[in-house]
């Protein structure tokens, strides 16, 4: 099974577009019964108009939101369980008013966005959802007490607006997706960071021995751009180097860089990491260069290390 793994790249992915635009919880655990949020998201006092950037999730964003995704069709229990989630943050918020003695606002109350790759239209019936005048299609609303919508993401209209949202979707729709993100500019603040998301996951299907047919579509459909993307990295590794070589001498250079590029990567490494890093021959550092194209954790970095010295 591989929806753990989709799951865990959906919470990873919608904390990196919002993070700058608020306050962002993944995996929040509500009620005794230990259920789990996806994703909580709690704008910014002072928001930013660059949330605009994210098309139909950053409108999302603009209000506090729950933002469940799903790999495959939710199903009626999900949405309902979804739906528990919300009430249950709400009854919350409405103790804590009343214990601060203050109003809950309606505008303090997260709404829900279920998001599915697909959905019947009995499905949808059953839960009585409708269109709203000024939102794209794919975006079905639930009665208005219940500050839930459901996006079928591949009923969305392929634009940019939508974008960020067929990202999250199946087969030729996510696929569609990444070559559009891959057309965006270089300098594309979520550019960079989404393509970075969308390889480790790539690296995580390819462990996986019960791949279905849609992963292995993503992962032949990525193994190309990955390539391309690995020889630009590595031939930008190789010229920045130079340059730190002049100006610092080629090993101190090569130190550098491989730490800028690790903390880049897997985040920052302690001390202890850094002084192998620092011992290793100029061979050696091109090769962490090159090897550091595939980690994912600093667990990745430790097991490097560890063979190179057997």
């Amino acid at each position: 099974m591989t929806r753990f793994i989709h799951d865990q790249f959906a919470k990873d992915y919608l904390e990196e577009l919002l993070k700058n635009y608020g306050e962002v919880k993944a995996s929040e655990k509500v009620s005794g019964e230990i259920k789990e949020i996806d994703v909580l998201f709690t704008p910014a006092k002072q928001q930013s108009s660059n949330i605009q950037i994210l098309g139909l999730l950053g409108r999302f964003a603009q209000q506090p939101a729950i933002i469940e995704p799903y790999r495959n069709p939710a199903s009626t229990d999900e949405i309902c369980d979804c739906i528990l989630k919300l009430l249950e943050i709400k009854a919350l918020l409405r103790r804590e008013a009343k214990a601060n003695k203050t109003k809950l606002q309606d505008l303090e109350i997260p709404k829900l966005w279920i998001i599915t790759p697909t959905i019947s239209e009995t499905r949808l019936s059953s839960f009585g959802t409708m269109q709203k005048a000024g939102w794209l299609s794919g975006v079905h609303f639930l009665p208005d007490a219940l500050r839930t919508a459901i996006v079928a993401i591949h009923q969305l209209p392929q634009t940019p607006e939508t974008l960020w949202l067929r990202i999250l979707g199946r087969g030729n729709v996510q696929s569609q997706a990444i070559i559009e993100l891959q057309t965006l500019p270089l300098d594309h603040p979520y550019q960079k960071a989404t393509l970075e998301l969308v390889y480790n996951l790539r690296q995580n299907l390819r462990v996986n021995q019960e791949l279905e047919a849609d992963d292995r579509e993503l992962i032949m459909r990525l193994e190309p751009l990955y390539q391309r993307d690995r020889e630009q990295a590595k031939e930008e590794g190789r010229q920045e180097g130079k340059k730190e070589g002049k100006q610092e001498g080629r090993q101190e250079g090569k130190q550098d860089l491989i730490l800028r590029l690790l903390n880049r990567r897997i985040g920052e490494i302690d001390a202890s990491l850094i002084g192998q890093i620092k011992g290793l021959s100029i061979e050696q550092l091109e090769n962490l260069g090159e090897a550091l194209l595939d980690f994912s954790s600093v667990a990745d970095l430790e097991t490097w290390l560890n063979q190179q010295s057997i």
